[in-house]
């Protein structure tokens, strides 16, 4: 009997003993613990990280990409003297913008003349298939603007010292198939001078208003 008890109990000992290693699994499993590591996908490569860097990493995984910043169309800077004007032009040739910069006149306070014009076509091609349709009407009294104006690739279709005049050339022109024609009067020219920049992108504007600093009479101000 004593052994039948001792035996028992031996036997009890060992069954816990292979549990508590996990060599018989456990009850909500099927696998055992031995098995189940060997089981594990690169368990030695593992690594514990602290709660804040954690944190950190899943912000900057859901954070929004900066939206992209597009250049303004057309900034201008006036207006100077002519003495200013070549010192501000001076200080702009480190930049070196090419064809997107440009000089011109500041128009006056007085009308001088009116202009009858189709509006800018927005460049040299599109001007050009403008006077092409203009051609195929039978208007060849044209002229293709490419100055550093306003109207920088629109078509004068003839300028008059009267207001009148002008509108008389228009009626004929409607006459004729011209529908996007239009009458402006031009403004005498002043001694004063502005510069255009094209295409400025934020690190440009920021070099601009540096050098425009320097001249407290000047502005700063937005165009087409």
């Amino acid at each position: 009997m004593l052994k039948f008890i001792f035996w028992s109990l031996l036997a009890v000992n060992t069954a816990l003993f292979a549990y508590g290693r996990g060599y018989l699994g456990h009850f909500s499993g099927n696998e055992h613990e031995p098995e189940r590591l060997l089981n594990q996908l690169n368990a030695d490569k593992l690594a514990i990280i602290p709660a804040e860097k954690a944190a950190a990493a899943g912000a900057a995984a859901v954070a929004p990409a900066a939206p992209d910043v597009k250049p303004e169309a057309c900034l201008e800077i006036g207006s100077f003297v002519l003495a200013d004007a070549r010192r501000f032009e001076n200080q702009l040739e480190a930049l070196k913008l090419g064809d997107r910069q440009s000089r011109h006149n500041v128009p006056g306070t007085e009308v001088s003349s009116y202009i009858v014009y189709i509006p800018p076509q927005g460049s040299k091609e599109g001007a050009d298939k403008k006077a092409g349709e203009l051609r195929a009407l039978g208007i060849t009294n044209y002229f293709v603007m490419s100055d550093n104006s306003p109207l920088r690739w629109g078509i004068s279709l003839g300028v008059f010292k009267t207001e009148g005049a002008a509108q008389n050339q228009l009626a004929a022109l409607m006459k004729q198939g011209v529908r996007t024609a239009r009458v402006a009067p031009r403004m005498s020219g002043s001694k004063l001078l502005a510069f255009q920049f094209r295409d400025v992108d934020p690190d440009l504007r920021t070099k601009l208003e540096k050098i425009r600093a320097g001249f407290p009479n000047a502005e700063l101000r937005v165009c087409k």
